[in-house]
């Protein structure tokens, strides 16, 4: 299934190129008071950006983003649990966004705002749901790599209400006294009817934490098996979100090493079917043409061009220069094509891509 891009990405994509458009990529990181310190850090970083507008626009011009700009730093908001700050401004667009993954500070001035920072954060921030099982309770929770928060369901969360359930990791289940068993085994179908409701609503892929007799006899029946991105055997019911984050952590990096493998077995499908390009001047040809359907790239490969003869070429950037002819990354205007044409795009670990010169485009998808 192809992940849904918030309405605010497609918001920031599909925005009108104007010159000039100022787009500033903050982390929010502070070591005694974020508030205090984000404040100024954001009044710096106006004064950057005003002085990078007016080496190349007109003092009217600037005037109209600056005065944007003010006015949205002027009453920020910075979320506890959000790690960056994305904010875009031009003449006739403006947008504060905020992202679960750590950045580094860039301040940008170019024909249409920089989106890699955004999609790379939509894309890793990928969400899941966690299901906590016992023979009495359950809970699930939201997530992604950077949070986790109770949900509330309609998968019942308790059965054995005052019951000590603690020895239950090492018990067969034939041996728990027969109403014990019924009591469970319905519980357990119980669960498993609320997940469809639940994964109805999210379509999400689900981590099952439980002890191994309760995992075992859940996965005979459960009908989402396939939806199950793993199972963790313990006894997790009185675990704490800091607990669980640590505990699933490796289970998220290793599901982020085999989504990879699927993109690169993708480019290699594509490749036989004679539907693939690689190289940075290709895809530039291809996804201006309006084609394309998944776009993988290593996470910091950038390319610096001038536009070429027409507008599906593009050339290495050689001295002197025309700034109006200068594109600052040639990779994030693909992926910002590529996403705008209806396709999509996926970010590698850097070297993933050599052999297709760190960047390549799938037509078939």
């Amino acid at each position: 299934m192809k992940p849904i891009l918030s309405p605010e990405i497609h918001e920031v994509i599909n925005a009108v190129h104007y010159r000039p458009a100022l787009s500033i990529i903050l982390p929010l990181e502070a070591r005694i008071s974020l508030r205090a310190e984000m404040t100024h850090t954001l009044k710096i970083a106006a004064d950057k950006a005003e002085r990078e507008l007016l080496k190349y626009y007109p003092d009217e011009q600037c005037r109209v983003v600056m005065q944007k700009l003010k006015g949205l730093i002027a009453n920020p908001n910075f979320p506890d649990e959000k790690k960056g700050m994305v904010i875009y401004v031009s003449p006739i667009f403006e947008k504060v966004l905020y992202l679960d993954s750590p950045v580094i500070e860039k301040i940008t001035v170019d024909d249409s705002f920089e989106v890699r920072d955004l999609i790379y954060d939509a894309k890793r921030s990928k969400k899941f749901l966690l299901l906590v099982l016992s023979g009495q309770q359950s809970k699930v929770f939201l997530g992604n790599t950077a949070w986790l928060t109770a949900l509330a369901s309609p998968i019942p969360e308790s059965v054995f209400a005052g019951e000590n359930d603690a020895d239950e990791g090492e018990t067969n289940l034939s041996d728990i006294n027969e109403s014990r068993q019924v009591a469970t085994v319905k519980f357990l179908h119980q669960i498993d009817e609320g997940l469809d409701n639940l994964l109805h609503e999210y379509q999400l892929p689900v981590l099952v934490l439980g002890s191994e007799r309760i995992i075992g006899h859940f996965k005979k029946f459960s009908k989402h098996t396939a939806a199950t991105m793993d199972y963790v055997a313990g006894n997790y019911e009185e675990a704490t979100i800091g607990e669980l984050m640590d505990l699933i952590a490796p289970y998220l990096d290793t599901r982020q090493v085999n989504l990879q493998k699927e993109w690169l077995n993708q480019l290699e499908t594509a490749a036989n079917h004679h539907l693939l390009c690689t190289g940075i001047q290709n895809v530039w040809r291809e996804v201006s043409d309006g084609k394309g359907g998944l776009l993988v790239v290593e996470k910091n490969y950038r390319y610096t061009a001038q536009h070429g003869a027409t507008p599906d070429l593009i050339e290495p950037i050689t001295e002197p220069y025309n700034h109006f002819s200068y594109i600052r990354d040639a990779v994030d205007d693909c992926i910002e094509m590529v996403l705008k044409n209806g396709g999509d795009v996926e970010f590698t670990a850097d070297g993933a891509l050599e052999q297709f010169e760190h960047i390549a485009l799938s037509k078939f998808y």
